[in-house]
């Protein structure tokens, strides 16, 4: 068994900030003996605009952000205390003058070993609710990741929105999945959908599932901003970080009155999800035959 931590958080439009945010859970879930800590889509910055996202993209080179959970992966390794770590951040997209909606998978020294850009973008138009039109800001991805190596099993990427589609949850688990991660900024309207979305996520794939995300009213305006029209806190985030087992059980959360900067550990135990999978054989059962197409 392995010890891994979901992070939740409420970010901020300050890269700085929400770096210093970020460092101090992955100092957390280091001390705890957790090997792998699993942090929230957009963990960089939360904008106010598209245009204000474009404006704060950095490469990751540069961002204050990165440098901040860099530098104290780097301490930590030093110290003989080190973590792997899956965030999600924003990057320029210089072709299309847009960012992309990245999931970074960082080794102990902060090196990125892989990365994936979010495919389904989060379009909506929600009655009595948030308008949110992604596509505004950010670059679609085109590529699925293969399932990869971490110190807990194979790890498939997906970010937020994606977890609404099953082809690509399915797809990771025949791609060789073991656990499935889904780092979210949520919007609190559709609050509900999001544990039930993962449970049936875990289910359908036979795999655990990890959902940080992001919780909170954010502060996205700029201190001239606040002073010209007063603090307006345009953006909420639902919060209810979770880790989910093969079965669909949650066996870790966030509490949803905790505070926004938390963290809730699990053991991953692959031989209990080799029970599950050997036990009902589903992807020895599947129909590509009836259906036309393999996932």
């Amino acid at each position: 068994m392995v010890l891994i931590a979901a992070g939740q958080l409420c970010a901020s439009s300050c890269l700085k900030e929400n770096g210093l945010v970020a460092a101090r859970l992955i100092v957390k879930a280091s001390q705890m003996g957790c090997k792998v800590l699993f942090l929230p889509e957009a963990s960089d910055y939360i904008a106010k605009s598209a245009k204000a996202s474009i404006e704060l993209a950095q490469p990751v080179e540069k961002s204050p952000f990165l440098v901040e959970v860099v530098n104290q992966l780097k301490e930590l390794n030093r110290l003989d205390k080190s973590i792997y770590v899956a965030v999600g951040v924003h990057e320029p997209a210089f072709e299309s003058k847009r960012v992309k909606n990245t999931l970074l998978y960082l080794d102990k020294s902060g090196k990125i070993l892989q990365r994936y850009q979010k495919i389904h973008l989060f379009d909506v138009d929600i009655k009595e609710g948030p308008i949110l039109k992604e596509s505004r800001a950010v670059e679609p991805g085109t590529e699925i990741v293969a399932p990869f190596e971490t110190p807990a099993g194979l790890l498939g990427l997906g970010i937020c929105y994606d977890l609404r589609f099953p082809e690509l949850a399915l797809r990771l688990r025949t791609l060789g999945a073991q656990i499935l991660t889904f780092p979210a900024a949520w919007t609190v309207k559709t609050g509900p959908h999001f544990e039930l979305l993962g449970k049936a996520t875990a289910v359908l794939t036979q795999s655990y599932v990890v959902l940080p995300s992001q919780k909170g009213k954010h502060r996205t305006q700029t201190d001239e901003d606040i002073v010209r029209d007063g603090l307006q806190l345009t953006r909420e985030s639902f919060g209810h970080t979770c880790i989910i087992d093969p079965n669909g059980t949650i066996i870790s959360q966030c509490s949803d009155i905790s505070e926004e900067e938390s963290i809730c550990v699990a053991d991953i135990n692959l031989d209990n999800l080799n029970i599950v999978r050997n036990n009902m054989p589903l992807w020895k059962q599947r129909r590509s035959d009836v259906f036309g197409y393999k996932v």
